[in-house]
């Protein structure tokens, strides 16, 4: 029995796996601080919270399957800068992967560190981790002087579980302090954020041990034994692991509440200028690579706010499927964009509305702008050399049948729903966990699949057509400037049911 822990943005997640039986799955919600525009900040304190509280129900309602765990996993959202200081008190709020502040210190980071793209695989963005080390520096200089460690979430969550500090290579990757070939830490990069390789984690491979549970935890919940820890993954690898996505060709569709077009890779293939993100996967001598959308399902939440009416509703006005491409645009540059712009600054928003426009005009529109900025980033993978024929479907959004479909005729290529998509990091780290309580062994079976979509080729011709039409929008949204806020910002959201 192994269990896996996903600290996701939305939620904390845990799955209990007997071999490769799901027997019990709990959640817990996470709401996120916006104490400025562009500001996005959690209290590890809440994560922390959110664990107990998912394990907390596991031991409720399946003790005896908990008491046999040997081993967890842990998968989390990536890029977010956890400040400790020598006694392990955290120092300020985490900065998520989806905060913006530091776009001015991706500059500087270039600057001091010219062959950052070559050795870390990617270019400086403001959701990397490096960026927020300088934000931080020059705007808390007191406080980065007391930093004595550094963590991503998932090892903050390990160092309270088992005492260490441990991090593996897929989530090391998208700090840009990582040698993404050699697999380990750079002295160089590091230095040019003012920090040392000390005041880094240890790194492990995600399928190796990586500590054992304390024994404080051990008691609260039953254990029979003390499991051990593997080394887990990034969200997104623990989603590859999850869909057995660990071979060269490889490729997955993430809707979650950012989106992620994966391709697994046998090297490190990095293409920087177009915004293609070259990371380690979570298992050795493996690699991949991805396009990042900042707001997938974020999207649909935000317009379903917005318009008040929640998402399943919306989806349920659109029908079964898409017959044509809707009769607005939408732009879901609501965070700004990695892939391919690296954009923090722009903004989204719908265009071309005019009195006929009706609620399921604007819900279909949401869900197309999200498949054509997915188009944006399988035409930058191919300039990587990435061809991708065929992808699971994984993420909250992936329930949707209707986007799906979208998807399949945006994107020309074949999608596949798979059972227990809307768990695949848990489910990825309790494999990874498997694997580290099995000496390494790799466990990456395929999900069944429940339903594949396949591009039709009128509607897919006539999303063609109104994709190149689409990509103009943010040649025009770039030079819009941003409107002052008109009230004061909302310090806490959920960032949506299908995150």
């Amino acid at each position: 029995m192994t269990l896996g822990i996903d600290l996701g943005t939305s939620a904390v997640k845990a799955l209990l796996l007997d071999d490769e039986r799901i027997v019990g799955v709990a959640e817990a919600a996470l709401v996120v601080a916006r104490p400025q525009p562009g500001w996005s900040e959690q209290d590890p304190d809440d994560w922390w919270r959110a664990t107990c509280d998912c394990l907390d129900r596991l031991q409720a309602d399946h003790r005896a399957a908990l008491a046999a765990v040997a081993a967890i996993g842990l998968s989390g959202q990536m890029h977010g800068a956890t400040l400790l200081d020598r006694h392990g008190a955290v120092l300020r709020p985490c900065i998520l992967w989806n905060d913006g502040r530091s776009a001015a210190q991706c500059a500087e980071l270039e600057a001091r560190a010219p062959t950052l793209r070559g050795v870390a695989g990617n270019p400086a963005m403001p959701g990397f981790t490096a960026p927020k080390l300088l934000w931080v520096r020059e705007h808390e200089p007191a406080l980065f002087d007391r930093i004595d460690r550094v963590l991503l979430p998932k090892a903050w969550l390990r160092w309270k579980l088992c005492g260490e500090f441990v991090d593996e290579m897929s989530d090391a990757s998208g700090t840009l302090w990582l040698d993404v070939g050699r697999r380990r830490w750079s002295d160089e990069l590091l230095a040019a954020c003012g920090l040392t390789a000390a005041q880094m984690p240890r790194l492990v491979e995600g399928n190796a041990a990586a500590g054992a549970l304390r024994p404080e935890w051990v008691r609260r919940w039953g254990f029979q034994r003390a499991p051990l820890l593997a080394g887990g993954a990034g969200d997104n690898a623990a989603g590859a692991v999850g869909v057995g996505a660990v071979r060269p060709g490889d490729a997955f569709v993430s809707l979650g509440t950012s989106g992620v077009l994966w391709a697994t890779t046998a090297g490190f293939a990095p293409r920087p200028e177009r915004g293609v993100h070259a990371f380690c996967h979570a298992v050795p001598d493996t690699w991949h690579q991805m396009g990042v959308l900042l707001s997938a399902a974020a999207s649909l939440a935000f317009w379903s706010r917005v318009s008040g009416q929640g998402e399943a509703a919306l989806l349920a006005g659109l029908g079964a499927r898409p017959e044509r491409p809707a009769a607005c645009w939408f732009a879901p540059y609501l965070a700004g964009e990695r892939t391919p712009h690296n954009d923090a600054d722009v903004r989204g928003g719908f265009l071309a509305l005019d009195s006929a426009t009706d609620a399921a005009a604007m819900t279909q529109a949401v869900l197309e702008g999200v498949a054509y900025a997915f188009r944006d980033a399988r035409d930058a993978l191919a300039s990587a050399g990435t061809r991708i024929d065929e992808a699971d479907l994984i993420g909250g959004g992936s329930r949707s049948a209707y986007w799906a479909d979208v998807l399949a005729n945006v994107l020309g290529v074949p999608l596949h729903q798979l059972e227990g998509s809307e768990v695949g990091a848990a489910l990825g780290a309790a494999r990874l966990a498997r694997m580290a309580a099995d000496g390494g062994t790799l466990h990456a079976a395929r999900p069944r699949r429940l339903r594949s979509f396949e591009p039709r080729p009128a509607l897919a011709a006539q999303y063609t057509e109104a994709y190149a039409r689409w990509q103009a929008l943010y040649g025009v949204l770039r030079q819009v400037p941003p409107a002052p806020p008109l009230a004061t910002p909302t310090s806490a959201e959920s960032t949506g049911a299908l995150a």
